[in-house]
């Protein structure tokens, strides 16, 4: 696979405001796994690569389980995610396909339980940033395979 184009180099200034946006959400306050394993299942639902090479890493380089990376697709099934993990999923699946127009209320009841509203429009942004990036990638063609996690660059 070859990228058909850097979007950095071609819009530098587009590319810096959604580095914005995605700094905003790495600061938010909303823990760090509990945002990789969202970014991580966002980006399974829209096939990007790049994206899910990207926040396995950074599950990883955080102390995430092998068994909780593989079965993140299938999270309804598995008993390791928590009850707060479960409603992000949920919240985020249904953010991210939006295919019948409407999130249910059951879902945003589940994830409103257990965030607080702030937290919701935070983990919300969170959701917008990663389908946005995803969209970039996947629309582009990035070449994943060479990404590294911050917690492993900073030790070098």
């Amino acid at each position: 696979m070859k990228a058909r184009l850097d979007p950095r180099k071609i819009a530098p200034d587009a590319m810096k405001a959604m580095g914005a946006l995605h700094g905003y959400v790495r600061d938010c306050g909303l823990d760090h796994q509990l945002l990789e394993l969202v970014k991580l299942r966002a980006s399974q639902m829209n096939g990007c690569a790049w994206c899910m090479d990207m926040h396995t890493k950074e599950l990883r380089a955080a102390g995430e389980t092998e068994q909780r990376l593989y079965l993140v697709s299938a999270w309804r099934e598995c008993p390791f995610y928590s009850e707060r993990e479960r409603a992000a999923l949920a919240w985020t699946e249904a953010l991210t396909k939006l295919t019948d127009g409407d999130v249910p209320d059951a879902v945003f009841e589940t994830a409103r339980a257990q965030f607080s509203e702030e937290e919701l429009v935070k983990l919300t942004l969170a959701i917008v940033a990663i389908n946005g990036a995803n969209r970039i990638n996947v629309g582009f063609r990035a070449v994943p395979g060479d990404y590294r996690p911050a917690a492993r660059r900073a030790a070098e």
